[in-house]
């Protein structure tokens, strides 16, 4: 059927946006309603003629609106296959009429739990006859128009227009393709709710859902394709973000935007990190933001350049000023004032945004990688040492500073490639290293970094030269510890765990440095 004329709708719907606008279109062009429960009231009380469920089945809605749509007259006159004779003959025999469109939008479950409603709130709102309804009339495309979302009102509303009150069959294709998207999205969000109430990490079946928020030009590279989605965690961040100024973001903005904005998160005093290709090339604390940015700046300024840059404070107009002094892809900050609102807008392509607060660091979650016929799923690296948690291994134990500084290095390892090599001076990195294949490679390319920043910047010494340095796994051979002492660091902490530990200990010793074994790993792949 090319185009199937709409006589009869079935409207049910939770979110009455734009709900008696489309139905005064509906009864205009003489299509009978048929309605439920509010939806029905709403439309009655706007003044549109339109039936109860109720008159339709025989039955009234019972069971506190748990049974209402669940009924052969309801069912039938979505899935009876018109011009089959067959079908046609139990429906007249049965007193069913064709439903030609159906309007169904679901009980609002996941901002149900999403407002943290208690177990019994949350099961009351899950719709079981709307699942049914949409998906009956999804399969029985071929005679049947079905609407989930209402953003799509117009869409039935202009082919209407265009064909004399028909819907064509390739909108009604398109439309039941997003109603099973839809469904299969919703019972994601059910089944992933019911898994984390039975504290079930890994169910036996898992499925993920998220809703398209922007198409993009392009993946990694121009000719791949990729779009962004949204799921229902609340977690503040680039895909929440509202963007005040700039260009669109592209694939890459978006990826290394959110790994700075998880750096800086994790950090209660004022935070600054500059990211280029998912990794950090600057990450310094400061009394203010105007101080955390310059020092992450100086780590690696070359680097820096066309980078992105994440703050865990509103921004100023001075710190904006300062940013704007470097070419810059896209800045992220809990907010911002007018004064730097104002400067930001020199750089039209600069993009601002601006989120609603800061991710938690240590909250559970999961991450989801692809691999070939597969998903790998993780719990969230919420992994945090504090200075109790510290093992001096060494003869020389580390000052106060020194310990500040490998905590704050320790925890910038977290979120660079493995294998990392992080030197950290006064609250900021001076040398990064990640990547690499080999533990030693990074450790000797952060130090030849540095070497190089500090002869572009006249200085004699590199800034390596009394720092502390982190490594996010062990050393496994005592060579790459050695690169460490050659580039001047003072104060080592890493995980250890090693069969070399000793070795490592002893290297440790004769160098003069202090050392200390944290116990946790911080792999990234």
């Amino acid at each position: 059927m090319s185009t199937a004329i709409i006589r009869r709708a079935l409207l049910s719907v939770s979110d009455k946006a734009g709900l008696l606008d489309f139905a005064r279109f509906l009864h205009d062009n003489k299509v009978e309603l048929v309605s439920t429960g509010g939806t029905a009231k709403a439309i009655r009380d706007a003044g549109i003629p339109v039936k109860d469920v109720s008159d339709i089945t025989g039955f009234p809605e019972m069971l506190d609106g748990r049974v209402k749509t669940l009924h052969p007259k309801v069912h039938g006159g979505l899935l009876g296959i018109r011009g089959n004779a067959v079908h046609e003959k139990a429906m007249a025999d049965h007193g069913i009429e064709n439903i030609d469109l159906l309007v169904v939008n679901l009980y609002p479950f996941e901002k149900t739990i999403a407002a943290g409603a208690d177990f019994d709130t949350s099961i009351e709102n899950i719709d079981i006859g709307g699942p049914a309804m949409i998906r009956a009339a999804a399969k029985n495309h071929d005679g049947v128009a079905v609407v989930v979302d209402p953003a799509d009102y117009a869409v039935i509303m202009d082919d209407m227009k265009a064909n004399k009150g028909g819907v064509t069959l390739g909108t009604r294709k398109t439309l039941a393709a997003r109603a099973y998207a839809r469904t299969a999205a919703y019972d994601t969000a059910i089944s992933t709710w019911f898994a984390d109430q039975l504290g079930e990490a890994f169910p036996r079946w898992q499925s993920f859902a998220g809703s398209l928020k922007q198409t993009l030009r392009y993946g990694e590279n121009p000719h791949q394709s990729a779009a962004l989605y949204v799921t229902g965690e609340k977690r503040p961040g680039v895909a929440s973000a509202i963007q005040i100024q700039g260009k669109e973001l592209s694939y890459n903005n978006i990826n290394d935007t959110d790994a700075a904005y998880e750096l800086v998160a994790e950090f209660d005093t004022p935070a600054c990190a500059i990211i280029k290709h998912a990794n950090p090339c600057g990450v310094a604390l400061g009394k203010d933001c105007l101080e955390a940015y310059s020092k992450a700046l100086v780590c690696d300024p070359v680097s820096a350049f066309g980078g992105i840059i994440a703050l865990n404070r509103p921004i100023d107009g001075p710190t904006a000023a300062k940013i704007t002094e470097l070419f810059t892809e896209v800045v992220i900050a809990p907010g911002a004032d007018d004064a730097a609102k104002e400067m930001f807008a020199k750089k039209k392509n600069l993009r601002l945004l601006i989120t609603d607060g800061l991710p938690d660091p240590r909250s559970l979650g999961r991450t989801v990688r692809n691999v070939a016929g597969g998903y790998l799923v993780q719990g969230r690296d919420h992994g945090h040492v504090e200075e109790k948690d510290l093992k001096v291994v060494t003869k020389v134990k580390p000052s106060a500073q020194q310990t500040a500084d490998m905590l704050f290095a320790f925890t910038v390892c977290k979120h660079v490639k493995s294998n990392a090599i992080i030197y950290v001076k006064d609250g900021a990195t001076v040398a990064i290293g990640a990547g690499q294949m080999s533990r030693i490679d990074s450790a000797r390319i952060a130090f030849s970094k540095a070497k190089d920043a500090a002869a572009a910047a006249g200085a004699k010494v590199p800034a390596t030269v009394g720092s502390v340095v982190a490594s996010d796994a062990f050393f496994p051979f005592s060579d790459g510890l050695l690169v460490t002492a050659e580039a001047g660091a003072v104060a080592v902490i890493q995980p250890g765990g090693s069969m070399r530990d000793a070795d490592v200990i002893q290297a440790a010793d004769e160098k003069g440095l202090a050392m200390v074994f944290t116990g946790m790993r911080h792999f990234r792949h």
